[in-house]
């Protein structure tokens, strides 16, 4: 399977769906497109320059989250393969495939429709440049290396040079595509203010790269978000309606 397009999809409650979409239209720069699909309950939010990237969901049931589209020229190929590789099948809905990885992490199989153009990054007052550019895959400890490995196959794309922090494995991404993966072991007990089951299936949440991690913070604070921890290079947030996401200190432009 060619990857020729990765989108994150943040899935929200109906009752959320409103102000966390203004929230994260303001904070990524963007537009909102027109809703579609048969009760109008998907839109991409639109970057100023590139092809959409951000893509978000009304949903009926359960908290939401995050998912990720694999745009593929033949999803249903690209189903069988990746079930060879230890993912699940959950739906076939005729125009996409929904399938989980072999830790749990939900994403889905979507035709390619052209996308090709990579987003820029924005220039904010101030001078901040960031854009919201990574999904990272939240993984428990005991399924992390089988879950490298199944995305690592599954995508083409092989990890980047070990870093610093054995508990972090970064995919080298297509140039082309706005979207990165970054990999991330869970840890075991409390690390954002409450106890996780290190056995729960994985779950994910959008990394945004900028060159000013303080600034990035104050202008997202300014839209009702707040910072719950601070490490050396990056900051946890959680939005207006607390769902978790992080401000990196990486380079904009390459993602690294």
């Amino acid at each position: 399977m060619q990857v020729r397009w990765l989108s994150a999809f943040l899935d929200f409650p109906a009752e959320e769906f409103g102000s966390e979409v203004t929230f994260w239209r303001a904070i990524s720069g963007s537009t909102v497109s027109p809703p579609r699909g048969e009760h109008r309950e998907f839109a991409s939010l639109e970057p100023f320059f590139g092809d959409p990237h951000l893509r978000v969901q009304r949903v009926d049931d359960g908290p939401g989250g995050v998912h990720l589209d694999i745009h593929a020229d033949d999803p249903h190929a690209a189903a069988e393969e990746a079930a060879g590789l230890g993912a699940t099948l959950i739906r076939d809905a005729g125009t996409h495939l929904v399938l989980s990885s072999p830790a749990g992490f939900v994403f889905c199989l979507v035709p390619w429709e052209g996308e090709a153009k990579r987003s820029r990054p924005i220039r904010w007052p101030g001078d901040a440049i960031s854009i919201i550019d990574q999904l990272c895959i939240d993984i428990p400890a005991s399924a992390f290396d089988a879950e490298v490995e199944f995305w690592t196959n599954l995508t083409g794309w092989p990890p980047k040079s070990p870093g610093s922090r054995p508990e972090l494995v970064a995919l080298r991404r297509d140039p082309s595509i706005t979207v990165g993966i970054l990999l991330q072991r869970r840890q075991s007990g409390p690390d954002d203010g409450s106890v996780r089951d290190a056995s729960a299936p994985a779950t994910g949440h959008l990394d945004l790269a900028t060159n000013s991690v303080p600034d990035e913070v104050a202008r997202h604070e300014g839209w009702g978000a707040r910072a719950i921890d601070h490490y050396p290079h990056w900051t946890t947030m959680v939005d207006p309606m607390g769902r978790p996401y992080c401000i990196t200190s990486r380079n904009p432009r390459t993602g690294d």
